[in-house]
């Protein structure tokens, strides 16, 4: 069946009923959404609006209210909702925040963790001055901050709280953290810290026995339950080994049984508090014996405590079991939701599901457009920045509340067959792919390519507009373009000379998930919940590509199933250039898998150091592997200085930085193209992220280049195609399994290969731009830029960096437009096929 992208502009989000969101599985009116990832929403029930990346839904005592927070990298915001009339009666913003929120036991108060300021805010609950219109016409607040608890200095002190249990009777607040990896004891009263005890890895939520003598901690960081002796103010033990990367936590009301959600395992582990043990395991997955991918990361237990609601966030999906006998629980089927679940919560007889991502990807065409006419929007309000008029990925996707009644056997049926649909993962996929015989892509793990030799490069953060916008065979947005065809000389011959791709789309939004995306075909639920905090200037690291054990992938990366493959392979800058001490000389990579396999004369980021020089530094490798005969099949080659500096006065200029980058991959491909194992070698050069432009399609639309001995020339091929649809090809070729549900779920590019080799080389075109070329401007975009940190990637705010980029090239009046939104649409002819 073949699937086509409609893009088409929707309306902001109303109070109420999303303008695009379907009715029910059953009697659905409107097409399912398709999301630019290859995987399709149906939403069950109805819908509110949150605001950007909520990741909590707490419940009051009486079960009347609902509390949301929002923690993304735009504006962060509380909400109240009313849950009997489904009624927004708040939103306010906080200046910081992240998961932690209980409701005091009267309901007077709110509790909620104020992320990196490292304090507890406290907030006055009254829901009757909500009801009077104040949320959204000014008058008095159904929230109102009274307090706050000072754990610590602010950022750049690690704490970092995170979940949060209230014990109203004997007055204490106890505190988690994710990045001193503590639990604080507070004596609401007084508003001080009682005592710090350390965790041993980061914390994700906590949760009091019915009694309160006991605290349930997942250590997200560590695999385990830990249960600290309230009394004692002690850990009982060691804790209870459960699944990988344990979150969200439910309790029976009886209190003898918990349940731990395991993003990393696809699973839930039931715990038997009586016994301390585990005694079963939820597999929440759509199949026995799944790859990773699910993200198991919320749970939720019906009133009568027999029904346990499982929220799936990349499969997009509540999983739903039977648990009135524990230890013999008995799976009942999926609930299609939107897009990445990060909460649930079941209140009488409705499931209330928080859509991280809310119900549709989208596009930014006019942003950042100096052209068109538009209207300002602000970034982010009232938290002591200036309002900045900027369209910019990471803000672009609000979160939704799906309203769902709990469904009885037949409709769960229909659910499920709906959630099925959605998916293009199935387990008998996962060691085929589609394909024609006799093409260089094979059908089957484990075949014989004509390809022995990939080389996978990888750039940084550029949309298919902002380079390839003015292809006239592509579907392209001239008015978007900003480094088009005389920039970019060498990247415009390769799509003109072998296949042209303008339906490619990356998996990731930013850097941090970028890189893991790239080389992991997944991102875990740590770094999917913490980059925005980062790319929000709320403080926080950048722990991708390695840098922090919890946000890595499980099962490793491409490297490691090569080395169990026996496949050899090579990384050039990439995950490496920061590692331990070095042995002999020789870099010592954070990443195990990369050690003995990490080029210690190639430069990794480095702003101040050119591509074209990095093409010299792994010509030299090249030739000397060539020389012995030790050639890796996988080569991994990271040129990301298309990133540019901005406006930094006495830095290349934008245009330098990427005709640099421009020239690097023509001279890449051109050695290449003239060496002897040319005729048997794909090229694929891809960016980690689409967050520093714009696109009139969808914001992660995105350049890929291929090329080779057997790659199609003059061949436009218009297929959806992904991040992991490059990895399952790269995985296909070296005969070794997928990583992840997505590689497994993904496209090879067959269709731009053939089948009898073309060995005509290809030629490198010198630069159009003088390479040389410095920002000499001193003015407002020249000083911002000074002050960027440009250490590594995306430490800059790209909100900010887009701006500078596109006002300091385009002229200070250049304007940033209010974002459009675009639904990714399976069409549907009267015939009931899909159209092509």
């Amino acid at each position: 069946m073949r699937h086509i992208l409609v893009s088409s502009f929707i309306g902001a989000l109303s109070l109420g009923v999303s303008a695009q969101t379907p009715g029910p599985v059953g009697g659905m009116t409107h097409d399912n959404v398709l999301l630019p990832n290859g995987w399709s929403l149906t939403p069950a029930g109805h819908s509110l609006p949150l605001g950007d990346l909520p990741l909590n839904i707490a419940v009051s005592s009486s079960r009347r209210y609902l509390a949301v927070t929002n923690n993304g990298q735009s504006t962060q915001t509380i909400q109240l909702i009313d849950a009997g009339k489904e009624q927004i009666l708040d939103s306010v913003i906080i200046p910081k925040s992240w998961l932690g929120l209980v409701f005091s036991a009267d309901e007077k108060f709110l509790y909620a963790s104020g992320g990196n300021d490292n304090r507890i805010l406290k907030y006055a609950v009254n829901p009757g001055a909500g009801m009077q219109g104040s949320a959204m016409s000014g008058g008095l607040h159904a929230l109102t901050l009274v307090d706050s608890i000072v754990l610590g200095k602010k950022w750049p002190e690690k704490i970092s709280p995170a979940g949060l249990a209230l014990d109203d009777r004997r007055g204490l607040l106890y505190v988690v953290t994710k990045d001193n990896n503590s639990l604080y004891i507070v004596d609401v009263a007084s508003r001080a810290v009682i005592r710090r005890l350390d965790l041993g890895g980061e914390a994700y939520t906590c949760l009091l026995s019915k009694d309160g003598s006991e605290l349930y901690i997942s250590c997200w960081g560590c695999d385990r339950l830990l249960i600290f002796d309230t009394k004692k103010r002690s850990f009982a033990g060691d804790g209870i080994p459960v699944g990988d990367n344990p979150n969200d936590m439910c309790l029976t009301k009886k209190g003898r049984w918990l349940f731990v959600a395991n993003a990393n395992d696809n699973s839930v582990s039931v715990i038997d508090l009586h016994d301390r043990k585990v005694v079963e395991t939820l597999n929440a997955a759509l199949f026995p014996n799944s790859l990773p991918g699910s993200t198991t990361n919320a749970l939720a237990l019906s009133d009568d405590d027999a029904t346990l609601y499982v929220a799936n966030a990349d499969n997009n999906c509540l999983a739903v079991f039977d648990v009135s006998k524990p230890g013999a629980c008995l799976s009942k089927g999926f609930i299609p939701v939107g897009w990445y679940p990060t909460a649930v919560q079941v209140v009488g007889n409705r499931i209330w599901v928080a859509n991280g991502k809310g119900l549709s990807s989208m596009a930014n065409p006019h942003g950042p457009n100096p052209t068109a006419r538009r209207q300002e929007v602000n970034y982010r309000q009232g938290d002591g920045h200036r309002a900045q008029p900027v369209q910019y990925i990471a803000g672009l996707f609000k979160g939704t509340m799906s309203i769902i009644p709990e469904p009885d056997e037949k409709q769960l049926g229909e659910y499920s067959a709906q959630v099925y649909k959605n998916t293009p993962y199935t387990k008998t996929g996962e060691m085929t792919a589609a394909g024609e015989t006799g093409n260089p892509i094979p059908m089957k793990v484990g075949d014989k390519s004509p390809i022995r030799y990939v080389f996978y490069f990888i750039k940084e953060n550029r949309t298919y507009d902002q380079v390839l916008g003015d292809v006239a065979a592509g579907n392209g947005d001239t008015s978007l373009v900003l480094f088009g065809q005389r920039v970019t000389p060498n990247q415009h011959a390769l799509v003109n000379e072998f296949t042209l791709l303008d339906n490619f789309y990356v998996n990731a939004e930013v850097s941090m998930d970028g890189h893991n995306w790239s080389m992991g075909a997944y991102a875990t639920d740590y770094l999917e919940k913490t980059w925005p905090t980062s790319y929000g200037d709320r403080g926080g690291e950048y722990d991708g590509e390695g840098n922090r054990a919890v946000a890595n992938n499980k099962g490793g990366f491409l490297w490691d199933d090569c080395q169990r493959a026996g496949v050899s392979y090579r990384s050039y800058g990439e995950f490496g250039e920061k590692g331990g001490p070095k042995n002999d000389g020789q870099p010592n990579p954070l990443v195990t898998g990369l050690r003995g396999h990490y080029c210690a004369s190639y430069t990794g980021w480095d702003l101040t150091f050119s591509d074209t020089a990095r093409f010299s530094q792994w010509k030299m490798d090249f030739d000397s592997l060539m020389a012995a005969g030790s050639l890796p099949q996988l080569n991994i080659i990271r040129i990301g200085n298309d990133h540019t500096a901005g406006l930094r006065r006495g830095a290349p200029t934008p245009f330098a930085y990427v005709a640099d980058n421009d020239l690097a991959v023509g001279e890449f491909v051109e050695y290449l193209s003239k060496s002897p194992v040319w005729k048997e070698s794909l090229v694929v050069i891809l960016e980690d992220d689409a967050q520093n432009g714009p696109d009139h399609v969808d914001a992660h639309r995105s350049p890929c280049y291929i090329a080779g001995g057997l790659v199609k020339r003059h061949f436009v091929d218009h297929s959806l195609y992904t991040t992991t649809s490059v990895l399952r090809t790269i995985e296909m070729v070296l005969g070794i399994p997928p990583m992840t549900q997505y590689d497994a779920a993904s496209n090879t590019l067959w269709k731009c290969m053939m089948a009898e080799p073309d060995l005509t080389p290809f030629r490198a075109l010198p630069a159009n731009i003088d390479l040389r070329e410095k920002n000499t401007a001193v003015n407002k975009w020249s000083r911002k830029s000074a002050g960027l940190d440009l250490t590594r990637e995306d430490r800059v705010p790209d909100h900010l960096f887009n701006e500078i980029l596109w006002r300091g090239i385009k002229g200070d009046s250049a304007q940033v437009p209010a974002p459009s939104r675009a639904a990714f649409v399976r069409v549907v002819g009267e015939s009931g096929a899909d159209e092509k």
